[in-house]
């Protein structure tokens, strides 16, 4: 009977814990998070413009962010610094693009762009990811590829339906950024498996800032230092801690589970992100060709996102 009964008895598996949540629907989730918090950065860029020189707004976010990040960091990123010195060509390259050249970029941008083509513009960043990735050996898919189109036909009617297309220097220096954080994105798929979040978070922020040193001395001998007000002080602690430290550890997080491509499908959230802002504090219209074009972008994201790696 016993034996019978072990026969007819169906074996019982674990179910799966529904606090933990797959690693796919985790690394969108945190690159939308940092999609939305740098959209805020985008604001703040442009509301600096004629108060914080660019590279001293760029400078000074890396220092907030540095501090903010050595709790969990610093030590870290000692106990490997071993790895970090054999990679240090690497982490050089990642703090170059990611840090020091791209930000300040997207400052100097602002002295002349408006923060809604700044976020249109920066939304061409993802094809570059999947460029790069695909030059990459790594297949893209048909599904991923198809909400890539449909979102980037959204920002291009954005953009020239808008009127936006008649680029300024501030465009150009924006795509420049485009293309700097589109690199980093893409370089991010190889970095070393045993080297840990926070210590490369850490390690880049570090270099990042180093290597702003000899443009921030320039900054002040020529332009002079800015006023330390809340006006100034409270945006940069923004840009510092959570367009920074929260939204840079969301980002590379992100791109070590869903890769830079799938990501970088959820970054095209960046220009609806953007005109929602503008349109919440700037007071700036929402009119039917812009949400025609969220419309596509928000449709393309989705479409994209949940296809198969």
């Amino acid at each position: 009977m016993a034996q019978a009964l072990s026969q007819t008895t169906p074996t019982s598996t674990p179910a799966p814990d529904p606090r933990v949540p797959r690693p796919a629907v985790l690394g969108l989730a945190l690159a939308a998070l940092a999609t939305v918090v740098w959209a805020g950065s985008f604001v703040t860029s442009r509301a600096l413009h004629d108060s914080v020189p660019p590279v001293q707004h760029a400078f000074w976010r890396w220092v907030v962010a540095l501090v903010a990040v050595a709790p969990f960091g610093a030590r870290a990123a000692w106990r490997q610094r071993e790895l970090i010195r054999r990679h240090l060509r690497y982490v050089l390259l990642a703090s170059l693009l990611g840090v020091a050249v791209y930000n300040t970029l997207v400052n100097q941008a602002g002295l002349t762009t408006p923060a809604a083509n700044m976020g249109m513009i920066m939304a061409a960043s993802p094809v570059l990811m999947a460029v790069l990735e695909r030059a990459g050996g790594v297949r893209l898919g048909a599904r991923r590829v198809t909400g890539l189109l449909i979102a980037c036909a959204g920002v291009v009617l954005l953009i020239g339906g808008a009127g936006a297309a008649s680029f300024s220097s501030g465009d150009l220096w924006m795509i420049a950024a485009a293309c700097s954080f589109g690199s980093y994105s893409a370089l991010l798929r190889r970095r070393p498996a045993e080297l840990e979040g926070t210590a490369f978070l850490f390690t880049t922020f570090l270099f990042g800032t180093v290597l702003l040193l000899p443009a921030q001395g320039i900054s002040l001998a020529v332009q002079g230092g800015f006023d330390p007000r809340p006006g100034t002080v409270l945006p940069l602690l923004y840009v510092g801690v959570l367009s920074s430290a929260v939204a840079f550890f969301a980002w590379n997080k992100a791109i070590s589970l869903v890769g830079p491509t799938r990501a970088g499908v959820v970054y095209y959230l960046q220009p609806v992100c953007v005109a929602l802002l503008s349109w919440a504090l700037l007071g700036e219209a929402v009119g039917p060709l812009q949400a025609l074009c969220m419309a596509l972008i928000l449709g393309g994201v989705a479409f994209g996102a949940t296809g198969r790696r």
